[in-house]
C-alpha cells in the first residue's frame, strides 16, 4: 500500500471513530473556531455559556431573524386578540407572503403566527404598521428597543428583514434577542409550532402555516427559534434545542449547508454537555 493510500485509510478510520462524544472529549471543544466552514459567523451556547464562536460581533445582514424584534415589540404593546387591519403597504410586501388583501382584519395573534411560523412579510408589515402607523416609525421603535437591550452591533432599516443599507445584526446580539423572544410564553409557543391554521376575523381568508424551521418536529428537542434567507444574508438560523437538563442554542449567519451543518454542530454540542456531567 502506498504512503498516500495508508494516510487516506487512516483518515477514514479516524472519521469513523470520532463520534460526537469522542469529538467533544478530544480537546477540540476548547477551540474558538472549530466549525469554521459552517458560515460567515456563528455562536454556540451550551447551558447558558457561549462555548464556540466565530465573528460574534461582526454586523451582517440578518434576513428574517429581524422578525424576532418585530414580534417582541408587538407582544409587548398589543393584545393577542386585538384587531389588526392589513394596510395597503403590507399587501404590497414582497418575498415570502400569504398574499393578504388590504383591508382584511386579523387578530394580532394570527398575524404573529404567520410572522414567526411561516415568516410572512405581509403579516409582519401589517403588525408594524398597526403598532406605529407606518414602517418608518416602527423601525425607530425597533432601534430604540435594541439600544435598551444593549445590542451594540444591531441596526434595523425595515421590519421584516429585507436586505438594505444599514440593516444588520451580530450573532451575539441575535443570541440575546432570541432569548428575549423565548422569555415571552406567547412567542415561545409560536416558534415551536410546525404547523398552525389562521383565519381572518370574518372567516373569508384562511391559511395553513408551515414552519420554515426544518428542525421543528424532526430534530429531537427543538423548540425554536427562527430562520431567514435573502440574497445578501444567505441562509441564517437561530436554533434552540432542549434535551433533558441541557439546552443548546446555535446562531448562524450566512450558513453554507444550513440544515446538515446545524445537525452536526448540535450533536457535538450535546455530546460535549453530556461528557461534562
Amino acid at each position: 500500500m502506498s504512503v498516500v493510500r495508508r494516510l487516506l485509510a487512516a483518515w477514514w478510520l479516524c472519521t469513523l471513530l470520532l463520534t460526537p462524544a469522542a469529538w467533544a472529549a478530544s480537546g477540540k471543544d476548547s477551540d474558538t473556531n472549530p466549525f469554521d466552514g459552517v458560515g460567515r459567523a456563528y455562536l454556540v451556547e451550551i447551558d447558558g455559556a457561549v462555548v464556540w464562536r466565530k465573528a460574534e460581533h461582526t454586523p451582517l445582514a440578518p434576513a428574517s431573524l429581524t422578525k424576532l424584534m418585530t414580534a417582541l415589540i408587538v407582544a409587548e404593546q398589543v393584545r393577542e386578540d386585538e384587531r389588526v387591519t392589513v394596510s395597503a403597504a403590507a399587501a404590497r410586501e414582497t418575498g415570502t407572503t400569504l398574499y393578504l388583501k388590504a383591508g382584511t382584519v386579523f387578530s394580532a395573534q394570527s398575524l404573529l403566527a404567520a410572522t414567526l411560523i411561516a415568516s410572512a412579510n405581509d403579516a409582519c408589515r401589517a403588525l408594524a404598521d398597526h403598532v406605529a402607523g407606518d414602517q418608518t416609525r416602527f423601525v425607530q421603535r425597533m432601534n430604540q428597543r435594541a439600544a435598551t437591550m444593549g445590542l451594540r452591533h444591531t441596526r434595523f432599516a425595515n421590519a421584516c428583514g429585507h436586505d438594505a443599507p444599514g440593516h444588520y445584526a451580530s450573532v451575539e446580539d441575535l443570541r440575546q434577542l432570541g432569548h428575549a423572544v423565548m422569555a415571552k410564553p406567547q412567542l415561545a409557543a409560536l416558534v415551536g409550532q410546525g404547523e398552525a391554521a389562521i383565519a381572518s376575523m370574518d372567516g373569508q381568508q384562511r391559511f395553513t402555516l408551515t414552519s420554515t424551521n426544518a428542525l421543528i418536529g424532526r430534530y429531537n428537542g427543538t423548540v425554536g427559534v427562527k430562520t431567514g434567507t435573502t440574497p445578501q444574508a444567505g441562509k441564517c438560523l437561530i436554533a434552540l434545542v432542549r434535551r433533558g437538563s441541557h439546552t443548546v442554542m446555535l446562531v448562524l449567519l450566512q450558513g453554507k449547508d444550513r440544515w446538515w451543518d446545524t445537525v452536526d454542530v448540535l450533536d457535538i454540542a450535546f455530546a460535549r454537555a453530556d461528557a461534562a456531567q
